[in-house]
């Protein structure tokens, strides 16, 4: 039977995704040395979970692996074995190995990774010398107590009358019959029973019963963990008797048995260290490749389609509909009148006053229903700061402040990338080894802060490190070899900051899987600015850096200012503006190449006369004739000649690239209150297609 991926996996989908990030949560936050019980109950929980749905919905791989990780997690939560580093990292590698399964089925893609096998070989590893010591233990009491302690086998026999309903919620008994298998030896069979006549028969449903006979170790709660998905819906008796166990000479019993207490002991120290032995000659090849784990690569998993919504913001939206139609069917009985008097026309005013208010209401609440807290961003990062730091051999606290702050889903699921690149470029390049940072008197542990907060109508995201800061000569040096710098240019050392987002820059000497190849803080840039955000830096030498990213709330609603070139409109980013003034003839300036400067106390800007890039006529062809708005543009200050400042306003933002090419110099549309059209100007962009690629050189 084919399953409706769409309607039922996706829920399954979203719940595991969620449990794997709560694995990941408790065991980066385990103690091994003394592991809280309720955390391990907690992962133990969150595998199972996954493993009975994938059983349900027939995803095998998933389930049998799964299976795995929950037999080993069985017996750390009832004290059969002991916690450990090895089984910690193998959980967490098998966390992400289990969230790229995911994206697989849920890409309706084979997977296939070598890792996978891997981890599978380790697991087993790890079971089989956990069974041999109790095997070895079970074998010492059999010497003291050889006829009473001797482990003996149940045969279970398991009559399990199916639900005729049982097909219908997805449920295949074969799959459970073969987990059973997996746990002993299963003979399975199909019992006699009535039937209805063939007319009378529904397909869907199931009329079959079975009896199972299962010889195996295990207890009965092992044996109910395989029906308890369909314990409601059917009939299921269990009866059980022992096994006869094979005879063990008595010469076995002797030289099985512990010479004296001391060796009893080193068999007790040794089981602590058997798992360690075992995954280590597992991860141990020819040519050493396997000899550590290797983190298991992420791959890019679709944006997800759906959203979580509290209740409370339901019942709102709901309450602020309620008004809407209250105030249609005011306005609607005043449009039914024949004759408009003055009384009417002061209740259209009113109603039309309430409309926009429930209006203005009803975008809130459903801009609030898009709004998810940034600890869903920031949860990623600890494992990433584990990781990193244990591959550079830094230790390094992760400090996370702000996390119930709000913003738009979709603003953070693009900030998340860049996000990663400079927390990773904190650990690379910003913070010290354990040895340096106490030669220059630090704590060895270095300190990454994560923060957000709301400014105004736009959120702030903070990533500070206190680590060497910024080599401003280094720097330097970098940019004059790759051209990037004049030999004799001097810069400030907030201007030589900046070059660290030029395309291609890195003071890396190799490269490595981490930094080096000049791609990084140029896509950080260029991102940010896609979502209409800024980027600052701040660093100081031996300090430490703090990076400030300030984003819009939302992408589909901007606050702007309209401004008028001739007979258009254009909408540009309130967020970008600075000011706008009137520039005296006496403080312009034209450079060789055509472009103009304008001073602005002791500064010089580079001018764009906006009618000139997008190829219409205006009223003012001149700068001193017009008005010169400055924005910013990658922490640059540039100007735009328009002929008028309108109204400030937010817009409805409308892609363009929907059904159009993308236009250079303009990030969108939206539709004015009169019903016209207006372009919203992207601002680098704009400077990308004005020809000015280093403003400083324009400036200089």
């Amino acid at each position: 039977m084919e399953i409706d991926l769409s309607q039922f996996s996706q829920v399954f989908f979203e719940e595991s995704l969620e449990g794997l990030d709560a694995m990941e949560s408790e065991l980066l936050n385990l103690d091994v040395k003394t592991p809280d019980d309720e955390a391990i109950n907690t992962i133990f929980r969150a595998a199972h979970s996954i493993k009975g749905g994938s059983a349900t919905f027939g995803f095998t791989q998933v389930a049998n692996y799964t299976h795995l990780l929950e037999t080993l997690l069985d017996e750390i939560r009832d004290g059969r074995r002991q916690m450990t580093s090895a089984h910690q990292d193998m959980l967490l590698l098998s966390v992400d190995l289990l969230r790229n399964m995911f994206d697989a089925l849920m890409r309706k893609v084979d997977f296939d990774d070598p890792q996978l096998a891997h981890l599978e070989k380790q697991f087993n590893a790890a079971l089989e010398a956990g069974n041999q010591d109790s095997e070895q233990s079970e074998a010492d009491v059999a010497a003291e107590t050889p006829e009473e302690a001797t482990p003996s086998q149940l045969c279970w026999t398991i009559d399990f009358q199916a639900g005729s309903d049982i097909l219908r919620c997805g449920n295949d008994p074969y799959l459970m019959f073969n987990e059973l298998r997996q746990i002993g030896e299963l003979d399975v069979k199909l019992c006699e029973n009535e039937s209805p006549d063939f007319e009378d028969m529904d397909p869907e449903a199931c009329y079959l019963n079975w009896q199972l006979t299962l010889v195996t170790d295990q207890a009965l709660p092992r044996l109910k963990e395989v029906f308890e998905w369909v314990e409601d819906e059917c009939t299921i008796n269990y009866s059980s008797e022992e096994v006869s166990p094979q005879p063990v000479s008595s010469d076995d019993n002797e030289s099985s048995a512990p010479s004296s207490l001391d060796e009893t002991e080193n068999q007790t120290a040794q089981a602590t260290t058997a798992d360690n032995d075992a995954l280590a000659a597992v991860s141990t090849n020819s040519n050493n490749e396997l000899a550590k784990p290797k983190a298991v690569p992420q791959t890019k998993s679709p944006e997800s389609s759906s959203i979580r919504v509290s209740i409370d913001k339901i019942d709102l939206l709901i309450n602020m509909v309620g008004e809407l139609v209250i105030t249609q069917a005011m306005l609607g009985q005043i449009g039914q009148q024949e004759e408009i008097n003055e009384e009417s026309l002061i209740s259209l005013k009113q109603g039309l006053e309430q409309l926009a208010t429930h209006t203005r209401d009803l975008q809130e609440s459903v801009m609030q229903i898009r709004m998810l807290p940034i600890s869903f961003a920031f949860n990623r990062f600890p494992r990433l700061v584990r990781d990193i730091g244990q591959q550079l051999d830094k230790k390094v606290n992760l400090v996370l402040k702000g996390e119930d702050t709000e913003l738009d889903k979709t603003v953070m699921e693009k900030i998340v990338d860049p996000m990663v690149h400079l927390v990773r470029n904190s650990l690379d390049h910003g913070l010290e080894t354990p040895d340096i940072r106490l030669a220059k008197g630090k704590s060895e542990e270095g300190t990454i802060t994560l923060n957000a907060f709301h400014q105004g109508g736009s959120i702030i995201i903070e990533i500070i490190d206190d680590g060497a800061g910024l080599d401003t000569d280094r720097i330097l040096t970098k940019a004059k070899e790759k051209g990037l710098v004049t030999e004799n240019e001097e810069l400030s050392d907030e201007a030589i900051h900046q070059l660290i987002f030029k395309p291609g820059f890195s003071t890396a000497d190799a490269v490595s899987d981490l930094s080096g190849r000049g791609v990084g803080m140029d896509v950080v840039r260029r991102n940010i600015n896609e979502l209409n955000g800024t980027i600052e830096l701040k660093s100081t030498q031996d300090k430490g850096s703090r990076f400030t990213i300030r984003l819009p709330l939302t992408l589909a609603i901007l606050d702007g200012q309209l401004v008028r070139v001739g007979n258009h409109t254009y909408v540009v980013p309130l967020v970008s503006i600075h000011e706008s003034l009137q520039v005296e003839p006496e403080r312009i300036n034209r450079l060789s190449d055509g472009h103009e400067l304008i001073r602005l106390r002791d500064e010089y800007l580079p001018v764009i006369k906006v009618f000139n890039e997008f190829g219409h006529k205006a009223d003012a062809s001149e700068i001193k004739d017009g008005l010169v708005m400055v924005v910013d543009s990658n922490n640059e200050k540039v100007g735009l000649l328009v002929d008028e400042l309108l109204s400030q306003q937010q817009v409805v933002i409308k892609s363009l690239e929907d059904n159009y090419n993308k236009v250079p110099g303009v990030s969108g549309a939206t539709i004015l209150g009169d019903g016209t059209v207006a372009l919203i100007i992207d601002i680098t962009g704009l400077v990308s297609l004005a020809g000015i690629t280093n403003m400083k050189e324009h400036a200089a």
